[in-house]
């Protein structure tokens, strides 16, 4: 509880960040904190909590852009119910690619380079397809106004963000106090004696890659309505398949949701490009690789 009040009084705090700074590189700055801080929290509900390392969550994050760019610009659907579709869509290539892998029992590197190759598929598909732009990628017509998910200033996308970073941190608080995560976190320690007590390890993992896929979606969706453009590269390269959560997932790798440490890993973090650099720990390597 003392958790959940401590998240509350920080997401308290950075409300008002907008009528405090007017500058738009610094809420340039804060929103892409706040956005990639949404991304880590989403693939941190399979690999952190479920231990199940994901190097393809660019297909989630793709089928999420690619939807809501697609449907506003070829269909006319109002950008707000593109975002709504959007994470039903994730949640639907999540459960597919989950049914597909864990029903043979894919977990760790198997599983990593199996969904790294699906995202190297929908990059394929995208690149190929001419309702998808192809090569070109799609652009959104700049029409800007909060109807059109296009705000006239940084402020708008900078409470969408800390919407999206809220959502993110409240799922993390319900798997930590719920029986769900409570199974999750015992699939991710041992599959076989979480089976031998009597949880269903497939149905767990499909629903935490189902709820990751949903949520990565959704970082999608807002990544094209900030930049309006988005192409095969950025949404399914390896920057979205690999550096973007995994570099972030140094905020949420230990899945406890602790302030001060937050904080600190706020404030030694490149928010803004996350990387891996070549042979570093990489972050995720913490309580969430711990197997019995």
């Amino acid at each position: 509880m003392r958790t959940g009040l401590g998240i509350l009084l920080i997401l308290a705090a950075l409300a008002p960040v907008p009528l405090l700074v007017h500058s738009d590189f610094w809420l340039n700055f804060a929103i892409m904190a706040l956005y990639y801080g949404f991304l880590g929290q989403a693939w941190n509900i399979l690999g952190g909590f479920g231990g199940q390392f994901s190097f393809g969550h660019a297909a989630f994050f793709g089928t999420g852009a690619y939807a809501s760019a697609v449907l506003q610009t070829r269909f006319g659907v109002d950008p707000w119910l593109c975002l709504v579709i959007a994470g039903i869509l994730g949640g639907i290539v999540g459960t597919a690619i989950g049914a597909l892998s864990f029903r043979y029992g894919l977990r760790g590197s198997y599983f990593a380079l199996v969904t790294l190759a699906f995202a190297e598929v929908f990059r394929i598909l995208a690149n190929s397809l001419t309702v998808l732009g192809a090569g070109v990628g799609v652009q959104i017509s700049l029409r800007q106004s909060a109807a059109n998910f296009q705000f006239p200033g940084k402020a708008g996308f900078y409470f969408v963000a800390l919407t999206l970073t809220a959502a993110g941190l409240a799922a993390a608080w319900y798997l930590e106090h719920s029986r769900f995560g409570a199974r999750l976190v015992a699939v991710r320690e041992n599959e076989d004696a979480a089976r031998a007590l009597g949880v269903d390890v497939f149905g767990t993992k499909l629903i935490a890659i189902a709820i990751s896929g949903a949520l990565m979606a959704l970082g999608g969706t807002f990544y094209a309505q900030y930049f309006l453009y988005i192409d095969p590269s950025i949404a399914f390269g390896p920057i979205s398949a690999v550096m973007r959560p995994c570099g972030m997932a140094k905020l949420t790798s230990a899945t406890a949701l602790r302030p001060p440490k937050l904080f600190s890993t706020l404030s030694s973090s490149r928010i803004m490009w996350p990387t891996a650099p070549h042979g570093a720990r990489m972050p995720w390597r913490g309580r969430a690789n711990r197997r019995a």
